[in-house]
């Protein structure tokens, strides 16, 4: 074995070639499934539009059709009327009218710094005794509300003491009860709450699981949960006609026997994509970014696991240039490469020429290529050299190779959205906090759950190595410090959401998800990406096989 070669034994799919066997008429959504979702949905939108803005039950109401995953039929009624909750709880706030019931309160909190509308968390001080401490009487008389404190807790930013404390005394109460409560729907959201914030779910993750547990609640809306299960099926099946595309796509190209070093992970890069974005009218974005995250994907396994430090070099060199020409300074294994990503961006141009419609964007998603490349050449100088950087010099070369920038800029490319301007996406690339910390959450959750595996083959130091060695601490003391990076992280992004306007919402929510989609496949400290586990096939054969019995 060629000593120069840093390789690694990455496991084999776990999928095979089943998504090449669905057929058009299996994921052909019929006439009839359309009428029924677009009925229901009428009903569902006039009880949304009819419920009071101020009473608990519309609260509830909103609170549940996100969870289901259906909000994306109701943007506009629940924007207006998360607006007018807003308003009117910005001029009663401190009225001897205020609330006083902790489930509601907790709520209307999160629901609305979900929507990024600031409310202070002082709204919690009248469930707090004279000491500063949650009051004892909500520990027995009210789970629910504390279930819903708890949720609220998690959409804190800096210095929110009150949250902070209120995060502490939810978790230990919640964790002590679990065991003795009776109602087992309360019971089974218990359990997913402590293992996964609504804050941290990949929406369609939260979905499937919500549906499930919604369907167990006596005071269930039979219309609005056969809407749910109606929709995910027919999303699934979008999903699925898709899958089948990339996967044409992904065998044409022939990754295994082509270039056998890489992983074979287009399925879980899939996953990673309808993550971030799920509704049906982004699927030319989720069809063009799988290829983009295959790429990616296969780069950066040449960089970490195959190529030499000299073909690096002129990986890195073609891919500043970006040109044809470029093609013939590479290794034949590096050409097949190059000429994909081309390949990618080619066609995205001739889809937005036929549009009629600017492809000022894609000169963006390439920049982001170059800037990625550039950090994967930096460690790779780093491993060649031996040298082992300080923890702020490594963040803000991880920050670039943990990805979040180049996935949230490429789908800009998929998004028919008239509002994204030039300055909209220069702002995006010059740095925006919310895309650098999630990509902080995804780069330190990876590198502590990969931290013994990369030491074996070779790896660049990680985050865990740069913080041993600048501190002199142990590898339990620098996980300990790491955590609280990615905490104060989930703080930057909360923040963003109620402090900055400078781009579209759901440029914030692409970032977001991208956080999400770190915690989902690296916070158990197993790597599910690089190494999927059995729980893993179960998730996606949830979202992407298996459809849900109405």
């Amino acid at each position: 074995m060629d000593p120069s070669r840093h390789l690694a034994d990455f496991e084999p799919t776990l999928w095979g070639d089943h998504f090449l066997s669905y057929t058009p008429q299996q994921t052909e959504i019929s006439t009839q499934e359309k009428v029924e979702v677009d009925e229901l949905k009428e009903m569902i939108r006039k009880t949304l539009v009819e419920t009071p803005d101020n009473s608990t039950q519309k609260l509830a109401l909103i609170d549940t059709i996100q969870r289901l995953g259906v909000a994306y039929h109701f943007h506009n009624e629940i924007e207006t009327s998360i607006q007018n909750i807003f308003d009117t709880t910005m001029s009663q706030l401190w009225s001897e009218n205020n609330d006083d019931n902790l489930y509601v309160v907790a709520l209307r909190f999160r629901l609305l710094r979900q929507q990024g509308h600031y409310i202070s968390s002082d709204v919690f001080k009248q469930f707090m005794n004279h000491n500063g401490n949650f009051k004892e009487i909500l520990i027995n008389d009210d789970v629910q509300g504390l279930l819903s404190l708890y949720e609220a807790s998690h959409m804190r930013i800096h210095d929110e003491e009150i949250l902070e404390e209120a995060l502490i005394f939810t978790t230990t109460h919640l964790e002590s009860l679990l065991p003795n409560l009776t109602n087992n729907s309360l019971k089974v959201q218990v359990t997913e709450a402590l293992s996964q914030p609504i804050r941290k779910t990949v929406p369609r993750v939260g979905a499937r699981k919500y549906i499930h547990i919604y369907e167990n609640i006596e005071s269930h809306n039979d219309l609005l949960l056969k809407f749910a299960k109606l929709d995910f099926n027919m999303l699934q099946k979008l999903h699925q006609d898709e899958l089948n595309e990339i996967s044409r796509w992904w065998k044409d190209l022939d990754i295994a026997n082509r270039l056998p070093y890489a992983k074979d992970r287009f399925v879980e890069s899939y996953f990673w994509i309808i993550g971030l974005s799920v509704e049906p009218q982004y699927s030319r974005l989720r069809r063009m970014l799988t290829k983009v995250v295959n790429m990616n994907s296969i780069v950066d396994d040449t960089y970490d696991a195959y190529g030499t430090h000299d073909e690096l070099v002129l990986l890195t060199d073609a891919i500043q240039r970006w040109d044809i020409s470029a093609m013939d300074s590479l290794p034949q294994y590096m050409k097949i490469i190059y000429q994909e990503l081309l390949n990618i961006y080619d066609e995205a141009e001739e889809v937005l020429a036929k549009e009629g419609k600017s492809n000022s964007v894609i000169y963006y998603a390439k920049n982001e290529w170059k800037k990625l490349t550039a950090a994967y050449m930096k460690e790779s100088d780093w491993l060649n050299a031996g040298y082992i950087p300080k923890c702020d010099e490594y963040m803000k070369n991880a920050v670039i190779t943990a990805t979040c920038m180049l996935y949230v800029t490429n789908s800009l490319v998929g998004i028919d959205k008239l509002y994204i301007t030039r300055e909209n996406i220069e702002w995006l690339t010059n740095g925006l906090l919310i895309a650098r910390s999630a990509g902080a959450i995804c780069r330190c959750m990876d590198d502590i759950s990969d931290h013994e595996a990369n030491q074996q083959r070779g790896h660049v130091a990680s985050i865990v190595d740069c913080y041993i060695k600048q501190y002199g601490v142990s590898k339990e003391d620098a996980y300990v410090e790491i955590w609280k990076m990615v905490t104060n992280a989930w703080k930057d992004i909360n923040k963003e959401f109620l402090f900055h306007k400078e781009v579209p919402f759901f440029v914030l929510e692409l970032s977001l998800n991208f956080a999400r989609l770190g915690d989902t496949t690296f916070g158990d400290g197993h790597d599910e990406y690089t190494s999927p586990k059995a729980e893993t096939k179960k998730m996606l054969s949830l979202l992407l096989v298996e459809s849900i019995n109405i």
